[in-house]
């Protein structure tokens, strides 16, 4: 089947409106990120893409009410095949969740479409999407997490990269931040730092993380090179790449990949990884799961229990000493 490359000009004028003021509504009202976004956006722009090829003509309002649960599994496979054909190594699991992803925004936009033309269609919801494996998190044990952040710096050559990886996987693990909440940092946000730190995480959410002063210390020390004579903008980069420019998570992600790799460490072992530590080494210590819900930014606590099943040592404990016939 020939697909397509550019689907909106096929739309009529009314669709195309339509699918520009639900990624309107998508930013502004459901608060995605720019690159949760976006991946919305072209889910749906791939989703119409294959509708026009699959049928002949252009695509009004009225006729995507009419399409029916067929033509939605078509695509389904089409999608799946997709995948597969980019990359033949891509796992099961990765394909199904690709598709699960793509379904739920295709899921979106028809509720969308309902809420604003009156125009439903059910078929998109009676899709049985892909079953997914239910993965737990992979954490890193305390004395990998802890001496992560000087293993990974000591690669670099350059003195200043050296402090800013120290100071980057550091707050990774010491508050739980994502890859994508560290980068984000600007330099007033370290200049006026104290205890706490103020992070807008997933769906533009705003937490207070608090600091240790083991988290501190390797952020003053980078930004003393980051900043010397104090006269950067404060919306200036905190952490940046060699060539001066914000750091990209791919930096980070591969500093870590070649870390494992010499430490003989699982594929499991990302930037991401640190973040399951930090929750999983607290929980581990008795946090409360409440506390380890507000510290990840978490909106739901359902998100935060995965890691009661992580936590094998404790769950062990708690068995022995309240089951009867652990005595």
């Amino acid at each position: 089947m020939t697909i397509t490359s550019s689907p909106l000009p096929l739309l009529t004028p009314e669709l195309r409106q339509l699918w520009q003021k639900w990624g309107l509504w998508l930013g502004l009202e459901k608060k995605l990120s720019p690159l949760t976004l976006e991946a919305y956006q072209q889910d749906v722009e791939r989703a119409m893409r294959f509708f026009l090829s699959a049928l002949p003509g252009t695509l009004d309002t009225e006729r995507l009410s009419t399409l029916e649960k067929p033509i939605f599994s078509r695509w389904l496979a089409w999608e799946m095949n997709q995948t597969f054909a980019k990359n033949p190594k891509t796992s099961k699991e990765s394909i199904k969740r690709s598709q699960a992803r793509r379904l739920s925004s295709l899921r979106s936009f028809f509720k969308w479409f309902e809420h604003e033309k009156k125009l439903s269609n059910s078929a998109i919801f009676r899709l049985r999407g892909p079953r997914l494996n239910r993965s737990l998190p992979r954490p890193l044990s305390e004395k990998e997490a802890l001496s992560a952040p000087t293993e990974i710096a000591c690669r670099e050559k350059n003195p200043e990269l050296v402090l800013r990886d120290i100071a980057l996987f550091s707050l990774l693990y010491g508050a739980g931040l994502r890859i994508s909440e560290a980068i984000n940092l600007n330099i007033g946000q370290i200049r006026t730092l104290k205890n706490t730190l103020r992070i807008i995480g997933k769906g533009n959410k705003e937490r207070l993380v608090p600091l240790l002063p083991e988290v501190i210390k390797p952020l003053e020390e980078y930004l003393k090179v980051r900043d010397p004579l104090n006269g950067l903008d404060k919306d200036s980069a905190f952490f940046v790449g060699a060539r001066g420019g914000r750091l990209q998570p791919a930096i980070a992600q591969k500093a870590m990949r070649e870390w494992r790799r010499e430490a003989g460490l699982p594929e499991s072992a990302t930037p991401h990884a640190l973040r399951h530590s930090f929750a999983t080494h607290l929980l581990s210590n008795g946090a409360d799961l409440r506390v380890i819900q507000e510290l990840l930014g978490h909106a739901s606590l359902a998100s935060t229990q995965i890691y009661t099943l992580v936590d094998e040592k404790s769950l062990l404990e708690t068995w022995k000493k309240c089951h009867p016939k652990a005595s």
